[in-house]
C-alpha cells in the first residue's frame, strides 16, 4: 500500500485555505495548513511533508521567501507556488528555486489536482 501524502498548503485567508483544502480533500493526502511562513516553517521542523503550495503575496514574508526557506529545511518536498498575479512571478526565480508549478488564482479544481499529482509522482 502506497503511503498517504502529506500536503503543507499556506495562505493568509482562511476562506483560501477552505478553498485549497476542500479542492484536494478527496485525493486522500494529509492535509495540513498555515496561515503563515512563520507557522509553515514551524510545521515543516515537526516532520516531513511532501508538497507545499504556498500563496504568493502574503504579509511579512513572500510565498517565494518562504518556498525557498521550505527548500533548504525539506528538499525532498515538490513545491507549488499559486498567485493570484502570476505575471508578477519571473519564471527563472522560480526555476532557481526548484518550484514546480505556478498556479493562477482562481484555480481550475482539475487542473490544481492533476498538476499536484504528477509533480509527486516525478519528483
Amino acid at each position: 500500500m502506497t503511503p498517504v501524502a502529506t500536503i503543507l498548503l499556506v495562505d493568509d485567508e482562511e476562506r483560501i485555505l477552505d478553498a485549497l483544502e476542500r479542492t484536494l480533500r478527496r485525493e486522500g493526502y494529509r492535509i495540513l495548513t498555515a496561515t503563515s511562513g512563520t507557522d509553515a516553517l514551524r510545521l515543516l521542523e515537526g516532520g516531513t511533508v511532501d508538497a507545499i503550495l504556498s500563496d504568493h503575496k502574503m504579509p511579512g514574508q513572500s510565498g517565494l521567501d518562504l518556498l525557498a526557506q521550505a527548500a533548504a529545511r525539506c528538499p525532498q518536498a515538490v513545491r507549488i507556488l499559486v498567485s493570484g498575479w502570476p505575471e508578477e512571478v519571473a519564471p527563472e526565480r522560480m526555476r532557481a528555486l526548484g518550484i514546480r508549478a505556478l498556479v493562477a488564482k482562481p484555480w481550475d479544481a482539475h487542473a490544481l489536482r492533476a498538476t499536484l499529482r504528477e509533480a509527486l509522482e516525478t519528483r
